[in-house]
């Protein structure tokens, strides 16, 4: 039986063509599994995975630690209904440690019994109780801006799998549900794009449950984003374009004649139940609409999922020197939340999964700039609003001694490296850290954004388009951009890589862990 890194390689060669068997059966009589596999939230001894039928159909559920199914482990079955738009998804516990698992699924039609699927497989790799090295990639941004599904497909997922991660974050804007498609992209009189996978509720703003739905349905049409998903668990965070640009509760629509459906919340109310049908994340019992988390792979990292979005106060709030709830971004409870998980966790490194940069200024009114839609509040000076959740933090974790804090992160569709010096801070009550952007992954390309320093930020490395190549460039320009990262088993140095859709190596660093002999 072949390793699992052989069974990565061969279905990596093969392409698509490991899913389009089942997903492409012509027999009109038998269920389909409409649009692959997926894993997720991954940790030591569970992990989350999802499929979707064409039709009502019952799902039997199998799991091995070999890709013959020799000793498969049958899960009770479930019902893809419509109700969850014949999507399924489970918390599979009780498997070892850092182990290659495979899971297969097979679909019986509920109307008729003798309409039987074909079985689909899909694969994960357990967190190890012990060191070893680690592999992860990151980005954000899938499918924004009007470029779609053309010809060559979402290239960069492509990219990615090739280097077989232990598992993905996605960092937010995982679907553009408030960016409508067209056939055909026109610049200058010319053609630059054809979206030749195209669905009708991709040429409108999601505003229904179904629509919401399709977004994602829409991306996991793309033959290399089911090839990644078939072989690496995606860890699923959001931003804004999950609902509505620049989205917090207080956003306006009265003016947006794209929208018949004028209530923000109502919107993210549609939103978050798609994201949770669709997406391989837990689902947390006190709190089932939750997005932020921690998971731990092994005894080396932590990975700490932040929601900037759910309990963040109006973005034109005005800013003071005295933190209100108007001025959080990550609410009181979230807040107090990270502090107990930083300061309980063991692991070497924390990771810090953000869906928006803490040093860059992004404008909620960018022709105006007004309005803090990021943390930043653009002037550079002692920190307001929204900083000030930052400095309690920044200060928790100096006060506490919690040590190789490394933030990752996405949402401005260009990558950089920036680290945070207090000696050249406004707020200087800080130990120094890493801050690391990555994206887009198959959306328009912007940027550079301006640094605010209020917290001393310094830019290592950046890579944007020229100004002479203006903004929005389409992913066939090639600045579509993700990060690698290794944590080496031996010394637990941490090395970040920047690449792009070609596989070109950008920038690189390796970080040595504070109190660890190397």
């Amino acid at each position: 039986m072949p390793s699992f890194k052989a069974n990565r390689r061969a279905v990596l060669a093969s392409g698509a063509a490991f899913l389009a068997m089942p997903a492409l059966s012509r027999a009109a009589s038998r269920p389909v599994f409409s649009h692959g596999v997926q894993s997720g939230d991954v940790d030591m001894t569970s992990g989350m995975i999802w499929t979707r039928t064409d039709r009502p159909a019952r799902i039997d559920m199998e799991i091995a630690t070999t890709e013959s199914f020799s000793n498969a482990r049958r899960l009770s079955t479930m019902d893809a209904i419509p109700n969850s738009d014949m999507a399924v998804k489970r918390l599979v516990t009780g498997l070892p440690s850092d182990q290659d698992i495979f899971y297969r699924f097979t679909a019986t039609d509920l109307s008729d019994g003798n309409a039987v699927s074909e079985p689909i497989i899909g694969q994960f790799k357990t967190a190890p109780m012990s060191r070893r090295s680690v592999r992860f990639a990151w980005s954000g941004d899938t499918a924004g801006q009007g470029w779609g599904i053309d010809d060559d497909g979402m290239v960069t997922y492509a990219t990615m799998a090739a280097h077989q991660p232990d598992f993905f974050i996605h960092s937010g804007d995982t679907v553009y549900a408030d960016g409508p498609m067209e056939d055909e992209v026109e610049r200058d009189g010319q053609v630059i794009w054809r979206n030749t996978t195209l669905i009708d509720n991709k040429r409108k703003v999601a505003e229904s449950l179904q629509e919401f739905r399709d977004q994602w349905k829409y991306n996991m049409m793309d033959n290399h984003v089911q090839a990644m998903n078939a072989i690496a668990p995606t860890f699923m965070q959001w931003d804004d374009h999950e609902v509505v640009n620049n989205w917090s509760d207080s956003k306006d629509l009265l003016n947006d004649d794209r929208y018949s459906e004028k209530s923000v919340k109502l919107l993210t109310a549609r939103a978050t139940r798609a994201f949770h049908e669709m997406a391989p994340l837990r689902i947390h019992p006190t709190e089932p609409s939750r997005v932020y988390r921690k998971i731990s792979y092994g005894p080396m990292l932590d990975v700490f999922f932040l929601d900037l979005r759910s309990y963040r106060g109006p973005n034109n709030a005005a800013m003071s020197e005295t933190l209100t709830d108007d001025q959080r971004v990550l609410g009181a409870d979230q807040m107090a939340w990270l502090k107990r998980e930083l300061a309980s966790s063991q692991a070497t490194w924390k990771v810090i999964a953000s869906d928006q940069p803490i040093g860059l200024i992004v404008w909620d009114n960018f022709r105006e700039q007004s309005g803090s839609e990021g943390i930043a509040d653009g002037t550079s000076g002692p920190a307001k609003g929204r900083e000030l959740e930052v400095v309690d933090l920044l200060r928790f974790i100096k006060t506490g001694g919690i040590k190789n804090t490394v933030w990752f992160t996405a949402d401005v569709h260009y990558t950089a490296a920036h680290y945070y010096d207090p000696n050249k801070a406004q707020f200087s009550d800080f130990d120094p850290f890493w801050e690391f952007v990555s994206g887009p992954l198959h959306a328009g390309t912007f940027g550079p954004n301006e640094l605010d320093g209020t917290f001393g930020p310094d830019v290592k490395f950046v890579k944007a388009p020229a100004e002479s190549q203006g903004v929005n460039l389409p992913p066939s320009m090639g600045l579509q951009f993700f990060g690698l990262v290794d944590i080496d088993g031996a010394t637990q140095q941490m090395t970040v890589r920047l690449m792009d859709r070609a596989d070109t190596e950008l920038y690189k660093v390796t970080l040595d862990p504070e109190g660890v002999a190397i």
